[in-house]
């Protein structure tokens, strides 16, 4: 105990999770002290409100406010955060149905260092709203207001929305008052405001000139000259999201504007008409791309592809979802191109086998996450020889229907070091194929099997300290596998069962006994779980924090409070639980 606050600060700052603050905090008061300090964000759930001054005033530190699923009075709450003497760099109150206007302009005076506010998807977002944000954070450096939320029937004042939509929406009008007030935006996402115009683009390139990232999805009038334009004039530009951009086709000031772009790191050209034209211009620009996507792009061809990644073999982050040229032998010729990729996505590009799994992690030696969701795995012959690569810490495999637990075995050693591994819906895996994939791969950590009808009843055999999530829904998981993981895996934090109908009471109360750190579990249609159970697993394991039951339990006020006493909310709404 004579060891100084500052080494000990340094060792509970070394966690991954403030979350994780909590078991170093019941040690003594000492601790507790020391980790209040140093907590740095807050979720706010409809949950905690009533003892948010509370926790405020445990908090004094904080930088980062969530507020997440929370149907009281926004203003009401933002204005009783504005009460503490909060130094907040970040705010997120987005999917909310209304935008605190009052609570807003009262936060923003007390919060003048704030440089991070999402709002979005908040309900009915128009120009006042945006005009708000400017007033009350002159100082912000990133902003999202993208996909504002207009399918609701009425305005929160009761007003039909069919009547008051033509005046709800965001316009070039409030772009460019927030243009005007935001000198040192950096970063701002408009995705999704379907009535701005290239006039926005213009306001925000001549009145923001430190901006270096724009989002303009779904943004159907901004046209290829208002983004060749930002291209030309904005020398900060590093980071650019477009999406169907450009239909029906590419015009030829876009396709010279690249080249003067030469900041630009990171280019996603979505569902767009992007055409080998493009990306031979692309090519040439000579530009430090770092990140690209093509996902859904229909109009690139082998020879214009090949020709930007022979240019770019620097690219740590390619996006090819449902390119369709793509195939095994294309793949092949591709990977010489890609040494230094970290990322790959091949989702739903139906051609691509088993030999374009293992040409990548053989060929792109610093690959750490792989996605190849819904795509030919498992319908060829597997190869004799492969190479390991151990950088490999993530494969997202969901929806290959003929993946077998062979294949799965051989990709399993190919990538030893795997952490995270998703093969939901893939009804060719058994029982076999899980226990060796977890034999081989001891560091995985998240696993997903939803909805595998051929797993049942795997065997483990071996300690998996590691594991810390398993998504398993449907008949999957049994009171056998259960009692196993209990054992093997001490460490889970989230466990999803929903539709698990094998699972009974007695197999959740061995896992409820076992895993100690146990923070979140599924339990919906998990109907041979008695009811009764859930109060004796909010009281013996006081580190659970949600729980969604078989169905509805929480039939009163009282009885849902006597819950979140013990530090648990029992969500009998039904939704998924968290995924980390």
């Amino acid at each position: 105990m004579d060891f100084p606050d500052d080494c000990w600060e340094l060792i509970f700052n070394s966690l991954d999770d403030d979350r994780l603050f909590e078991f170093p905090s019941l040690v003594c008061p000492r601790f507790l002290s020391i980790t209040n300090r140093l907590r740095r964000s807050l979720t706010i759930t409809n949950q905690v409100v009533h003892s948010l001054h509370t926790l405020l005033r445990r908090f004094q530190n904080l930088k980062e406010i969530e507020i997440r699923n929370f149907r009281g009075d926004l203003d009401s709450l933002l204005f009783e955060i504005s009460q503490f003497n909060l130094d907040l760099k970040s705010i997120d109150f987005s999917k909310h149905k209304r935008f605190p206007y009052l609570g807003l302009r009262e936060l923003g005076p007390k919060m003048r260092n704030l440089r991070v506010l999402n709002c979005s998807k908040v309900g009915f977002l128009q120009d006042s709203d945006v005009i708000t944000i400017g007033f009350a954070f002159p100082f912000l450096e990133e902003l999202d207001i993208s996909y504002p939320n207009y399918s609701d029937t009425y305005f929160p004042d009761g007003h039909s929305s069919s009547r008051c939509l033509a005046e709800c929406h965001v316009t070039d009008d409030g772009i460019i008052d927030l243009s005007l007030k935001l000198t040192n935006l950096r970063k701002i996402i408009l995705s999704g405001n379907r009535y701005i115009t290239d006039k926005s683009f213009a306001s925000l390139l001549v009145n923001c000139l430190l901006l270096e990232e724009i989002g303009v999805r779904d943004c159907d009038f901004i046209t290829q000259r208002g983004i060749g334009t930002a291209l030309l004039l904005c020398p900060n530009l590093s980071s650019i999201s477009l999406n169907r951009v450009a239909v029906p086709c590419i015009d030829a000031l876009l396709e010279n504007s690249f080249a003067y772009a030469k900041s630009l790191l990171e280019l996603d050209l979505s569902h767009s008409s992007a055409n080998d034209n493009l990306l031979w211009g692309l090519a040439k620009a000579c530009l430090p791309l770092k990140k690209l996507s093509f996902c859904g792009c229909r109009s690139i061809s082998y020879a214009g592809t090949s020709f930007i990644l022979y240019k770019y073999r620097f690219l740590a982050h390619l996006d090819l979802e449902g390119v369709r040229f793509l195939s095994d032998e294309i793949l092949l010729e591709l990977s010489m191109f890609l040494q230094s990729l970290t990322f790959i996505n091949l989702n739903f590009c139906s051609n691509l086998t088993n030999l374009s799994f293992f040409t990548i992690t053989r060929n792109c030696p610093l690959l750490t996450d792989i996605r190849m969701k819904r795509i030919s795995l498992g319908t060829d012959d597997l190869p004799t020889d492969f190479a390991v690569n151990d950088k490999v810490k993530s494969l997202a495999l969901a929806a290959n229907t003929n993946l077998s637990d062979e294949c799965l075995k051989k990709m399993a050693v190919t990538c030893p070091n795997l952490q995270v591994l998703d093969v939901s819906h893939c009804p060719g895996i058994s029982d076999e194929g899980i226990s060796e994939v977890l034999r081989s791969c001891r560091e995985i950590r998240y696993l997903e099997i939803n909805r595998c009808m051929g797993i049942s009843n795997f065997i483990i055999d071996f300690q998996l300290p590691c594991l810390e999530v398993l998504r398993a829904q449907g008949p999957v998981i049994n009171d056998g596998v259960l009692a196993v993981l209990a054992e093997r895996s001490p460490g889970l934090l989230h466990l999803d069962l929903e539709s698990c109908v094998s699972v009974t009471t007695t197999g959740i109360k061995k896992i409820v006994e076992s895993c100690r750190k146990l923070r979140e579990i599924n339990l919906k249609w998990c109907n041979n779980v008695s009811l009764d159970t859930i109060a004796w697993m909010v009281v013996s394991r006081p580190s659970l924090r949600r729980i969604v039951p078989p169905r509805d339990i929480v039939d009163s006020e009282i009885r849902r409070n006597f819950f979140f006493r013990h530090g648990c909310f029992v969500d009998d709404s039904g939704r998924k639980p968290y995924n980390p």
